[in-house]
């Protein structure tokens, strides 16, 4: 990863005659770290390279190497609206955060499946650098107005599906809310072992998953693509993990305007080694 995205940023920056002086100035780095960066021997802190696909007149997307035409997810329409579809209240979960890991060392949030980037401009607009990502470009847009309404809070977007983006630094803190349902069944294990596997020592990852009751009908406005999760797998999946919070809820819900239930497991757990 390292060496392709080296190879991306060296063609690019040729393409456009810029020299490693040049972006560095723009970026307020040395001419040695992007010498780094083209070489594949380090990557850019995650915060910087939104700047840095502006500057070289692209994509996050593209820098990262993912060259994939998203099409229009389930979302679009809704997220098109001038209101937030999910609101602007905190997800729960952004509390337990700022009471097991204060903001005190400006930990590193990922937000996987970010939505409309409501928890985690929160979690910036409290201390914490936080960084989303969505599959929806209408959630995308909406997430970095909304962050743009904080200047001094440190929150960054791009889009990526989580299918295919895999992390490439280390993070504090991972969160990811309503959106695991859209990980198939066969891959749920792999694909959350990648992200385990970039959060740090003493980090959290803070996820909750929709579970399945045959006494609770599904809902009716929304499409679950990878199908709901069973009950307690979530948390086997954590097994080695410290638990913090781990329990299954029942809960009202009127999203698209219709009374339902949902069933979702909450697991706040710590990386002990």
């Amino acid at each position: 990863m390292k060496t392709q995205f080296g190879n991306i940023l060296l063609r690019r920056r040729k393409e456009l005659g810029f020299t490693q002086e040049y972006i560095a100035k723009a970026l307020h780095l040395s001419a040695q770290a992007i010498s780094k960066w083209e070489r594949g021997e380090t990557m850019p802190d995650i915060l910087l390279l939104p700047a840095l696909a502006d500057l070289l007149q692209t994509s996050t997307d593209e820098l990262l190497g993912h060259h994939r035409q998203y099409g229009k997810t389930v979302y679009a329409d809704r997220y098109q609206a001038d209101e937030f579809y999910w609101g602007l209240e905190p997800n729960e979960m952004c509390y337990d955060i700022l009471r097991l890991k204060p903001p005190s060392q400006r930990r590193l949030v990922l937000d996987m499946g970010c939505g409309e980037g409501k928890d985690a401009v929160f979690l910036a607009r409290c201390g914490y650098r936080a960084v989303g990502f969505d599959l929806a470009a209408e959630s995308i847009a909406k997430a970095k107005w909304l962050a743009s309404q904080y200047p001094t809070a440190a929150a960054e977007f791009f889009r990526a599906d989580m299918l295919e983006y895999v992390p490439q630094q280390e993070y504090d803190i991972l969160f990811a809310s309503g959106v695991l349902h859209y990980l198939p069944p066969e891959r749920r294990g792999a694909i959350l072992q990648e992200y385990q596997r970039c959060i740090r020592p003493g980090g959290l990852c803070a996820l909750n998953v929709f579970a399945q009751k045959p006494f609770i009908p599904p809902p009716p406005d929304e499409e679950i693509d990878g199908g709901y999760w069973r009950s307690g797998e979530l948390f086997s999946l954590f097994a080695d993990w410290k638990f913090h919070r781990c329990e299954e809820i029942i809960f009202d819900c009127v999203s698209g305007g219709t009374l339902h239930q949902h069933v979702m497991d909450i697991l706040i757990a710590e990386k002990i080694v």
